[in-house]
């Protein structure tokens, strides 16, 4: 099945959709926040969730693999973001902002579509809020080689393909979790990636 633009404006812009049963389904589980962080404020990050249009004008999303060399989440699948600046007035200016940080893509010609449920991350104690953005063009890549060690595009229709889920069980803290995660292109995608992936695939699956 092809993804088109009209598609995907049509499931962000579903009436009564439940965004976090959505999420839920492809979300690590169980999961609460650690003790060291029981009375500590999340951190706040923004995420983009960018699509643009390949030559049959099918859909592709963007992610990338950060380097292992960073602090937080090194050599993860996630999408390009980072954490809010005080002055950031939105979390979609932080989406945008860090996202050509990152990638070099200039923020103007993005269309934003709207935002997906917000995501707590226990192991760095990050609220992640996740912005839907689409770009009419294919995007020229320069990734920044401090953060970004791979940029990885597929086409958003792989989302409803049964055989791209899987999951399984890792320790955490003494604690078993059940970690389900998408195939992509080799890579697993994971924790807060997988379960806003999972909501896009929801609010797909409803709108085509």
């Amino acid at each position: 099945m092809t993804i088109t633009f009209d598609i995907l404006h049509a499931a962000m812009n579903l009436p009564d959709f439940d965004r976090h049963a959505a999420q839920e389904r492809m979300a690590p589980r169980p999961r609460a926040r650690l003790h060291q962080y029981k009375d500590v404020p999340a951190k706040q990050a923004g995420v983009l969730a960018l699509f643009y249009p390949e030559a049959d004008d099918s859909l592709h999303l963007v992610l990338t693999r950060r380097q292992d060399t960073l602090r937080g989440h090194a050599g993860q699948i996630s999408f390009p973001g980072g954490k809010r600046d005080p002055q950031d007035q939105t979390f979609t200016f932080t989406a945008l902002r860090e996202t050509h940080e990152e990638l070099g893509i200039e923020p103007h010609p993005i269309q934003v579509l709207g935002e997906l449920a917000s995501f707590y991350v226990p192991p760095s104690n990050f609220d992640v809020h996740p912005t839907v953005g689409y770009l009419p063009h294919k995007p020229d890549f320069r990734p920044n080689p401090a953060e970004v060690a791979q940029v990885i595009t597929f086409p958003a229709a792989m989302l409803l393909e049964p055989e791209r889920k899987s999951a399984e069980d890792q320790l955490f803290h003494g604690m078993k979790i059940r970690i389900p995660y998408y195939t992509i292109h080799g890579h697993k995608v994971w924790g807060a990636t997988a379960a806003m992936l999972g909501e896009l695939e929801g609010r797909i699956s409803a709108a085509r």
